[in-house]
């Protein structure tokens, strides 16, 4: 494979540390803890995530979701996960000025991922800027709608590439995810980000309430092992 394209992973979200085995058994790259009753970025107790955490005992990354922006206290729900382990920490980006950013960033430095909504995206060349200034690690686009409509419905592929080179450009890490089909995975994965997030694609029924489909994650796995086979030449 080319030395300037490096492998899409996959993360896959999960609820509790079983979900979290089952995760790592199919071969995902990172395990992300997150509440699927809870709308698009729903917080797990801390206490669920330090077990999930420990149940991964490094053998992937892990993350977890701090929030979804609607507190005003950005930095100390960052505080709190922070504490529980993950590697990275999510928290949704919202209308946050660039001072809450950066004293979110503080509280848990280096570990920072800054999620925005795909509903509410705009001016790509910005937010990454912005974030890598405030002192994040990473960026990523999500669906906050559940229902059906999923990334690719709602923004371009020429802005998704947009947003993955404006990553790279400000050394980002950088995720894309939303009600993602298993589908979608070549036309993403093309676009060469940092991973592809999965929840209700790899559910039984395609229900993100429902709990994963080992086959699904096995599916995904294989998907995106294919491109990298075809680059090694």
């Amino acid at each position: 494979m080319s030395q300037d394209r490096p492998p899409v992973r996959l993360l896959v979200s999960v609820r509790d540390a079983a979900e979290a085995r089952l995760a790592l058994r199919t071969g995902a790259d990172l395990i992300d803890a997150k509440d699927p009753e809870r709308g698009a970025l729903g917080a797990l107790p801390a206490t669920t995530v330090r077990a999930i955490v420990a149940t991964i005992d490094g053998r992937a990354i892990t993350s977890a979701v701090a929030g979804d922006g609607s507190g005003t206290d950005l930095a100390g729900g960052v505080a709190a996960m922070a504490e529980a382990g993950p590697r990275w920490i999510k928290i949704a980006v919202g209308t946050a000025s660039d001072a809450a950013l950066a004293e979110a960033a503080a509280a848990a430095p280096g570990r920072l991922i800054g999620v925005v909504f795909a509903e509410d995206f705009f001016e790509v060349d910005d937010l990454p800027a912005r974030l890598a200034a405030a002192g994040f690690s990473g960026a990523m686009i999500d669906t906050r709608g559940k229902r059906g409509t999923g990334l690719r419905d709602v923004l371009s592929v020429e802005t998704l590439a947009a947003f993955v080179a404006a990553c790279r450009a400000t050394g980002l890490i950088s995720g894309l995810a939303g009600s993602l089909r298993l589908a979608d995975i070549p036309a993403l994965a093309a676009l060469r980000p940092d991973y592809l997030g999965f929840r209700g694609g790899l559910c039984r029924g395609g229900d993100r309430r429902q709990g994963l489909d080992e086959a699904r994650i096995l599916e995904a796995v294989a998907a995106l092992r294919m491109p990298r086979r075809a680059d090694a030449a």
